[in-house]
């Protein structure tokens, strides 16, 4: 047998093999014809295979199991797509002097064709018995056409799932390639940013005239703004492949100051916009405040890039009854609520045409690190006013 038609058959077996139903149904099409050996027979252009046996008989075939197609019905039953039934063979004038019932011994037998849904030929449900039986009755022959068609829907099914199974194993292994490969670029990228930014440092230093020093600054500030958007790539590709946000928790008395430190940087890279802190952090918080102090930035660059430029972005964090909130407020639009069950998932981007939005990867990773700290991010968009609230137990 030809090696791909010899691995197609293997996967008709193992289709037919995972019909739950399958053994009930040929045990019920022995107890309704009273043969006592049955099938579900694989049949192609030249090969007949078993795929499912009740064997009463010791008949000797087993899942697997090959005959001569040459040498059975089920040859006719594929070339003209009919039932073959016999109820005796030696009253039959068609088939009485047949080489097949000579070969196998058989003196009833019956043969209805499985049809996949788009009307490929698939093989036989088919039985035999040396015992003569009537086998041509309606009732006998309406209920091994339903059990053909119960099969053949079956089949279909299994096929389904198979390719959805297939799909779906490469559409994982490709994910998991891309985000090792963004993983490894984001990693390669870190050094050369930092000698970028450390250079620009260097250049900030020295005695350079006015023009080339905004240069230097803006080369800075887009390094820094690279530098930032790889953390983002990589926090999302470490969340996509399981590892999640990695936190470094501990009781942290100074928090408030890497809060003022996030105000302090924003409001020099925006000189333009006004943003107000309220901030009265008291005692020790237990959390990453490097990754507060990200979750605080990316909430803050989200109100400054959709909030009215004209009005000021309120940052407000504070304790109260042991639990730490941050709200981070811009006036504006309200967010239909349609789209605030978006906003945090990855590479969602609300206006496409506003400038500065990056990768958005920001509130996706906002939402990781919230969830990571075992704390709740809301958002409350009404009237002209949009808060980002943060609670931490």
């Amino acid at each position: 047998m030809h090696r791909d038609l010899a691995v197609n058959i293997a996967a008709d077996i193992a289709s037919i093999q995972s019909i739950p139903a399958v053994p009930t149904i040929l045990e019920t099409v022995a107890a309704i014809t009273g043969l006592r050996f049955v099938c579900v027979a694989r049949v192609t252009g030249d090969s007949w295979t078993t795929c499912a046996v009740l064997d009463r008989l010791a008949f000797g075939l087993k899942v697997g199991d090959g005959l001569d197609v040459t040498t059975t019905l089920c040859e006719e039953v594929r070339d003209t797509g009919l039932t073959v039934v016999i109820d005796n063979v030696s009253t039959d004038t068609r088939y009485r002097d047949h080489h097949t019932p000579r070969i196998y011994g058989f003196q009833s037998y019956i043969s209805v064709p499985l049809f996949r849904p788009d009307g490929e030929y698939f093989g036989t449900l088919c039985g035999l018995d040396p015992v003569a039986a009537n086998l041509s009755a309606p009732v006998v022959m309406n209920s091994l056409a339903l059990f053909a068609q119960l099969i053949s829907g079956q089949l279909e099914s299994e096929r389904i799932l198979a390719d959805a199974r297939h799909a779906l194993l490469g559409e994982l292994e490709a994910a998991e390639l891309r985000e090792q490969f963004i993983a490894v670029l984001g990693h390669d990228l870190r050094t050369p940013l930092s000698s970028i930014v450390t250079g620009a440092e260097v250049l900030r230093m020295q005695q350079l005239p006015p023009d080339s020093m905004r240069v230097v600054d803006r080369i800075r500030r887009s390094a820094l703004r690279i530098s930032g958007l790889v953390d983002d790539v990589v926090d999302f590709t470490r969340g996509r492949m399981g590892g999640g946000i990695a936190l470094a928790l501990k009781p942290e008395p100074a928090l408030q100051a890497a809060f003022e430190q996030v105000v302090a940087e924003l409001r020099g890279a925006h000189p333009q916009r006004e943003i107000i802190a309220e901030l009265a952090i008291d005692g020790a918080v237990l959390c990453d405040a490097g990754r507060l102090a990200q979750l605080m930035s990316n909430l803050v660059k989200n109100a400054l890039v959709h909030g009215d430029a004209t009005r000021p972005v309120r940052v407000r964090a504070h304790r109260l009854d042991g639990k730490l909130e941050l709200i981070v407020s811009n006036e504006g639009p309200a967010i239909p609520p349609q789209t605030i069950a978006q906003l945090f998932k990855p590479f969602w981007r609300g206006n496409p045409g506003v400038d500065g939005q990056g990768l958005g990867l920001g509130l996706f990773i906002v939402s990781e690190i919230a969830q990571s700290h075992g704390g709740v991010i809301d958002v409350v968009s009404t009237g002209d006013l949009t808060s980002f609230i943060f609670t931490l137990k």
